[in-house]
């Protein structure tokens, strides 16, 4: 919070976060809200998730030259082309690295549905006093990134879940 020991430098841009929506701001922090906090917590067990699975790709999987699945194009990459490429995770941690990648975006999307609904559902008590380009720039744009990037994953994990169970079924011809 604006005047809180960890304010500045690191999160002075939460302050306009917080006049642009109430819950993240004195307003909630007065009323004892414990939406924030609960957030907070599922946040942090998203962060050490995100961070698990990545470490399972990096440490287990072996880079290949070929694009990966829903990476962005190489050659737009710039220094960061490696980023690109596809690594490969095979066996039992591949299972782990695929289920852990679709449940946490999973957790990341419903939980961002629900933030949505609990302000629909308030009256726009948090929000509502915004005009309406600051509530599209500044509320619906950013937070629309936390329901568009996790369906995305959420569809390429999945892909790779179907295809592991139509492998294992006999039904389905491995591609990777």
């Amino acid at each position: 919070m604006p005047g809180g020991a960890l304010h500045s430098p690191l999160w002075v841009p939460y302050e306009l976060h917080g006049r642009v929506d109430h819950v993240y701001g004195w307003k909630s922090y007065n009323a004892h809200n414990g939406w924030t906090s609960a957030q907070g917590a599922f946040n942090a067990v998203e962060t050490v998730a995100y961070f698990v699975y990545l470490y399972m790709v990096y440490a287990y999987g072996r880079q290949e030259k070929r694009q990966g699945r829903g990476a962005p194009r190489r050659e737009k990459m710039g220094l960061l082309e490696g980023l690109a490429r596809s690594r490969t995770v095979e066996g039992r941690v591949a299972t782990y690295a695929v289920l852990l990648g679709f449940s946490t975006a999973w957790l990341t999307f419903s939980k961002t549905v629900l933030y949505w609904l609990n302000e629909a559902f308030s009256g726009f008590d948090n929000i509502g006093h915004n005009d309406v380009m600051s509530l599209i720039f500044l509320w619906i744009i950013p937070n629309g990134a936390w329901l568009v990037f996790p369906v995305y994953m959420m569809y390429v994990f999945g892909q790779e879940i179907l295809q592991g169970l139509e492998t294992a079924a006999g039904g389905g011809k491995k591609n990777r």
